[in-house]
C-alpha cells in the first residue's frame, strides 16, 4: 500500500541561510520547541512506514520565503513534494507562484483564511477579496491544489469561489475546522451553490488538530470522520500527522488518525493512505512502483 504523509514541516538549523521571520512577526512554539529538519523528517518516515510526504511551508517560521523546502525538493524529488506559501494580496503573487512551481517544483501553495482556533482572517476582506482575483484565476487555469486553513463558517465562501473558477481544487487543512453538530453537515451550505462534497473538487485532510479537537469538543472524533468519508469519498479523503507541529512521533499521530476511520473496504482505505494524494500531486508513478514491492 502506498502511504502518503500529507502534512508535514521542517526546520533547518542553518538559520544564517535560511533566517526565520514568521508571518505576523510571532514565530510557533512548535517549531522552537521540536525543530525537525528534513534529515530527522525523513527518519521518522521510514521508521512510520510512510512512502512520501508532503512537506507544507512553515510559514509560522519563515514567512513567504520557500526556500528550505525548495531546496529540500531538489534533493528529495523521490521522497517529497512540497506546498508553498504566497501572500495573495501581493500585486506580485502570480509571479510568485510561477517561481516556486514552476522553477522550483512545488506542486500546491497554502492559504490561511483563519489560524489555529482563532477566526482571525486572511489579511483584506479576505478569500473573496477581489485583489485574489489573479490568483485564484491562475490556480484555476493550472489546476494546481490550494490548501485553505481555514473555519466551517467560510465554506459559503469558499462554494462562491469553486463556483466561479470551474478549475479550482482545494484541499482542506486540518479537516477544515468542521461543523461537529450531530444534526448539521459539517459544511454549512451558500445558497444557490453545490455542497462542498458534492463538487469533486475538494478534498479532506484528517490530521491529529482536527482529530483532538473533535475528541475534546465532542467526545469521539470517530462520527465525524465517517461522515466526511460519507459525504466527501475516499477518493477525496487523504492523512497528515502534522509532524512535528503535533507533539509525538510520526508513526504515533499516524496511528491517532488511522484508529479513527470506519470500517471501509481494502480500496477505499488504500485511497485514504495514500491513493487520493497519489492522484492530487501526481505521486501515480511513484504508488505504481510501490505496489510492485
Amino acid at each position: 500500500m502506498f502511504n502518503v504523509d500529507t502534512h508535514t514541516h521542517i526546520i533547518s538549523p542553518d538559520t544564517d541561510t535560511y533566517p526565520a521571520a514568521p508571518l505576523g512577526g510571532h514565530r510557533s512554539n512548535w517549531s522552537e520547541e521540536r525543530p525537525t529538519d528534513i534529515d530527522g523528517l525523513l527518519r521518522q518516515a521510514d521508521a512510520a512506514a510512510v512512502d512520501h510526504l508532503v512537506v507544507v511551508q512553515a510559514s509560522t517560521v519563515y514567512g513567504f520565503d520557500n526556500s528550505y523546502v525548495a531546496d529540500q525538493l531538489a534533493r528529495h524529488a523521490d521522497r517529497i513534494s512540497g506546498i508553498c506559501s504566497v501572500d495573495f494580496l501581493s500585486p506580485d503573487a502570480v509571479g510568485d507562484l510561477r517561481h516556486w512551481i514552476d522553477e522550483r517544483g512545488f506542486s500546491g501553495v497554502r492559504i490561511r483564511a483563519a489560524d489555529g482556533t482563532t477566526a482571525v482572517p486572511t489579511p483584506g476582506r479576505g478569500l473573496d477579496d477581489e485583489r485574489m482575483a489573479p490568483v485564484w484565476q491562475f490556480l484555476s487555469d493550472r489546476r494546481v491544489p490550494v490548501c485553505i486553513q481555514m473555519h466551517a463558517q467560510h465554506a459559503p465562501i469558499l462554494a462562491s469561489l469553486l463556483k466561479q473558477y470551474p478549475g479550482l481544487t482545494v484541499v482542506l487543512d486540518h479537516a477544515g475546522r468542521p461543523r461537529l453538530d450531530d444534526d448539521t453537515s459539517p459544511y454549512p451550505d451558500a445558497p444557490g451553490a453545490t455542497p462542498l462534497g458534492e463538487t469533486g473538487r475538494v478534498f479532506i485532510k484528517l490530521t491529529p488538530p482536527a482529530v483532538l479537537r473533535a475528541q475534546r469538543e465532542a467526545g469521539s472524533a470517530a462520527p465525524l470522520v465517517r461522515t466526511l468519508v460519507e459525504e466527501f469519498g475516499a477518493a477525496h479523503v487523504m492523512w497528515g500527522s502534522n509532524y512535528p507541529a503535533s507533539a509525538g512521533t510520526l508513526a504515533e499521530l499516524a496511528e491517532l488518525v488511522k484508529e479513527q476511520l470506519p470500517s471501509l473496504d481494502a480500496t477505499a482505505l488504500a485511497m485514504i493512505a495514500g491513493g487520493t494524494a497519489a492522484r492530487l500531486y501526481g505521486l501515480v508513478s511513484a504508488a505504481a512502483s510501490t505496489s510492485r514491492r
